[in-house]
């Protein structure tokens, strides 16, 4: 879903904020080159607005939100964000992040905010001024991997699944969504949630090993770019954890997925003490601390 409200509000020119310093606008398919350049800066950081660019272009229902610069008055780029369902932003000035923050009190379709905890700490004091409380805060942590390891014991079925495994992976996907964030997409959106999804294992980017029929291991690359590639959904069979399945899965994805891009990146729930030694033990370390921010209906 696109935010037409914002669309109608701005338009595709740049305004003046209420700092004297900055102006403000959506972002056109002219200007994806210099938006990219702008993102390569920081891959791991931008990984996702990146994808979604190279993806599906500045404009797309499918980004489900809008894309936005913040401009010095020379015309500099400030800051990029997209401001929808997921808000990402990346710009290292408070003046833009005040500015996305008041822009994004205007989307509601907005469910989530997300990115580096410093960053999202400081637009939420600006947003929150609005008065919206946030339905939950997740601390997190982002690991990163740029070295594969040694495969000890390869899988020799890990695959690109096909959509006959697309009933699986909703089930799954649907399940780790609920215990991350507290709600399903199956109930919120159950055919923008299936349509995703089909179209993420029609692109190739969902990998498993599948046995007797039966999802063992699954990761999805949500976000690529020849720079950094995104995973979440990342999901061991409960009754085949402790075997060392999903170390061994991990380490052979690594490989396979550091042929095509120069690193790889997750986030992980800080308290959640057993996955970070899972990733750890598959070659990733720490990179930076997260936040995701989910907002009320």
């Amino acid at each position: 879903m696109a935010v037409t409200v914002m669309r109608q509000d701005l338009g595709a020119s740049f305004h003046q904020t209420s700092s004297d310093s900055n102006l403000i606008g959506e972002l056109s398919r002219e200007d994806e080159p210099e938006v990219l350049e702008f993102l390569a800066v920081n891959p791991i950081h931008t990984v996702l607005m990146a994808s979604f660019i190279r993806e599906n272009g500045m404009i797309s229902p499918r980004n489900r939100g809008s894309f936005y610069a913040c401009r010095d008055r020379s015309g500099q780029l400030e800051g990029v964000a997209l401001i929808g369902h997921v808000t990402v932003i990346e710009t290292e000035s408070e003046d833009s992040l005040s500015a996305f923050a008041r822009l994004s009190r205007h989307c509601q379709n907005t469910r989530m905010v997300r990115g580096e905890r410093e960053q999202i700490n400081c637009f939420w004091r600006h947003y929150a001024n609005s008065g919206q409380r946030p339905r939950l805060i997740s601390s997190e942590l982002l690991f990163e991997q740029r070295q594969p390891l040694p495969l000890a014991e390869p899988i020799e079925d890990l695959r690109a699944i096909t959509l006959n495994e697309l009933d699986q992976v909703l089930k799954i996907n649907a399940t780790l969504a609920f215990q991350e964030g507290g709600v399903s997409p199956m109930n919120t959106d159950p055919a923008g949630f299936r349509n995703r999804t089909a179209r993420r294992i029609e692109q190739g980017r969902v990998w498993a090993w599948v046995r007797d029929g039966r999802v063992v291991f699954k990761a999805d690359v949500v976000g690529e770019t020849p720079q950094a590639m995104y995973l979440e959904g990342v999901y061991v069979d409960p009754e085949e954890r402790l075997k060392g399945y999903g170390r061994r899965c991990m380490t052979q994805l690594g490989s396979i997925l550091l042929q095509r891009s120069q690193a790889i990146c997750l986030t992980i729930n800080e308290r959640n003490k057993n996955a970070l030694a899972f990733y750890e033990k598959a070659g990733y370390q720490f990179h930076s601390n997260y936040v995701t921010i989910y907002l009320q209906p």
